[in-house]
C-alpha cells in the first residue's frame, strides 16, 4: 500500500481502481484456514468453499406427478379402455410390477411400478374417484376403471430429470440460501464446508455524535452510522464488534482500535477522513501504512485504506448515505468474491421517471424506488445526509463518470437493495 505525504492522493481514484484496491486488501480472507464444516441450517447465508457433485439423482426414481392411475400407455386405445384395478401404490412404497391390462391407483410422489410408463390423473378416470374402503377397513380393488388414451411419459417425473448423479449441484462460491440448502438436503448431504464469517471492528467517530436514546444537546446529532453499517454488515454475514463512539481525540481512538483490533479481521471507521483540520481518523493513523484519498464518486468520495497494526483498515466518510454507498460499492463486492457471501447485488436496467444531472468526472450513486412499470423514481436529492430518502428507497441508481445529463425515460443501471 502506497502512502502519500500528509495522507493525500494527487488525483481522484476511479471507482473501479478503488474497488480493486479494497479487493487486494481483503485477499487474506480467501484462505484454506478460514473455513469450517457446518450442519446445513447453520450454513445459511455462508459461502460454499468447494464444488458439490450430486451423490444421487433427483428424483432418485421415476415417480408420479399426480394422484391417478399408473398405466401401460399401450393398453389405452384412442377411445380409452377398461382396465382392472390392482392394489394401490402409496408414496414411500416399493410397488409390484404392473401387469398388462391393469391400472394401479398411485399417489403423488410414489414410485412408478415396473412396466408402467404413464399416469392418468384421477379426474380423467371413470369413475373419477378411488374405490372406498369397506366397513372392515379393507379395500376392494376388484373391478374396472375406464381411462382415456394417454401418451408415454405423461405425468411421470423421470429419474434424474432434475439432476443426475455426478453432475455439479452447486458451484464453489455459491451463497447458501434456503433453496440451495434445500437442494443439499434433497441430495442427502447433511453438512457443508463454508467460509468462516469475517469479524469487523466498527468504530464511529465525532464529538458531535451521541447514542440514540440520550438527550440531544445543542450542536449534537444522533449516531445513525453505527446502526446503519452494523445492520448492513450483519445482513451481509459479518460478525460485528462495535466500540463506543470515539471523540475527536486521536489518543482515545487509538486506544479503542488497539483494544479491539487483535480480534478483528477488518477495521471500519466512519468519519474523520476528509481534508479538514480536525480529522481524527487521519490523525490516529499517522505512522500506519494507510492512504487517505478521494474516489471519483458521489457520495462517498473521501476514503481511507491500508492496515492498522497489520489489520486491514477501511475508513468511510461520516455522512450516513456516504457510509452505506461506500459499503455497497467497495466492501460488499469484495466479501462476495472472497467469501461467497453475501450474494452479489442484482443489477437491473430501469427507465428514469425524471431527468437528472451528474458531475462529469464522478460516478454518481442516487437512491431510488423501482416502480411496477419498470421505471425508477429518484428519492431525495444528491445530499449524503438524506436518511429519510434512503429509507424510502429499494435501489441504488448508478450514473457512470462521463455522463452529465439523463432525460426522463433514459435507461440506467440499478442495484436492488
Amino acid at each position: 500500500m502506497t502512502s502519500h505525504p500528509h495522507g493525500k492522493a494527487e488525483h481522484a481514484r476511479s471507482v473501479a481502481a478503488h474497488a480493486a484496491a479494497v479487493a487486494e486488501l481483503l485477499q487474506p480472507l480467501r484462505s484454506p484456514e478460514r473455513t469450517e464444516v457446518l450442519p446445513l441450517i447453520q450454513a445459511l447465508g455462508r459461502g460454499l468453499v468447494d464444488h458439490v457433485a450430486a451423490p444421487i439423482s433427483l428424483p432418485p426414481f421415476a415417480n408420479s406427478q399426480m394422484d391417478g392411475y399408473a398405466v401401460r400407455s399401450g393398453d389405452l386405445s384412442g377411445a380409452g379402455a377398461d382396465l382392472r384395478i390392482v392394489p394401490p401404490v402409496p408414496a414411500g412404497s416399493s410397488p409390484q410390477p404392473l401387469a398388462p391390462g391393469t391400472a394401479a391407483p398411485i399417489m403423488t410422489g410414489a414410485m412408478i411400478p415396473e412396466g408402467a410408463d404413464a399416469v392418468v390423473p384421477i379426474e380423467r378416470a371413470v369413475p373419477d374417484r378411488f374405490p372406498e374402503p369397506g366397513p372392515d377397513g379393507a379395500v376392494n380393488w376388484n373391478g374396472d376403471v375406464k381411462l382415456p388414451a394417454t401418451a408415454p411419459g405423461m405425468y411421470v417425473r423421470a429419474a434424474g430429470s432434475d439432476i443426475a448423479a455426478g453432475e455439479r449441484a452447486l458451484a464453489a462460491g455459491t451463497c447458501l440460501g434456503p433453496a440451495q440448502l434445500g437442494l443439499l438436503a434433497a441430495l442427502g448431504i447433511p453438512e457443508v464446508t463454508v467460509s468462516k464469517a469475517a469479524t469487523v471492528l466498527l468504530v464511529t467517530t465525532g464529538d458531535e455524535v451521541v447514542d440514540p436514546g440520550r438527550d440531544l444537546a445543542p450542536g449534537k446529532i444522533y449516531d445513525s452510522n453505527g446502526t446503519l453499517l452494523e445492520a448492513a454488515m450483519q445482513q451481509a454475514g459479518l460478525t460485528v464488534r462495535r466500540t463506543a463512539i470515539s471523540t475527536d481525540n486521536p489518543a482515545e481512538l487509538l486506544a479503542l482500535l488497539r483494544a479491539g483490533s487483535p480480534r478483528a479481521d477488518l477495521i471500519v471507521t466512519t468519519g474523520g477522513v476528509s481534508k479538514g483540520a480536525y480529522e481524527v481518523v487521519r490523525q490516529a493513523m499517522a505512522g500506519q501504512p494507510v492512504e487517505f484519498l478521494h474516489v471519483a464518486m458521489q457520495p462517498g468520495g473521501p476514503q481511507g485504506i491500508g492496515t492498522f497494526d497489520g489489520v486491514p483498515f477501511l475508513g468511510f466518510p461520516g455522512n450516513p448515505v456516504s457510509c452505506l454507498v461506500s459499503f455497497e460499492m467497495f466492501l460488499r463486492p469484495a466479501l462476495s468474491a472472497f467469501l461467497g457471501a453475501p450474494a452479489p447485488r442484482l443489477p437491473l436496467r430501469a427507465r428514469l421517471d425524471q431527468p437528472l444531472a451528474s458531475p462529469a468526472h464522478k460516478h454518481q450513486v442516487r437512491r431510488g424506488s423501482l416502480q411496477p412499470d419498470g421505471s425508477v423514481k429518484l428519492e431525495g436529492g444528491e445530499g449524503s445526509h438524506l436518511m429519510h430518502a434512503l429509507a424510502g428507497s429499494n435501489v441504488l441508481v448508478h450514473v457512470p463518470a462521463g455522463v452529465t445529463e439523463l432525460a426522463a425515460g433514459d435507461e440506467v443501471e440499478v442495484w436492488m437493495l
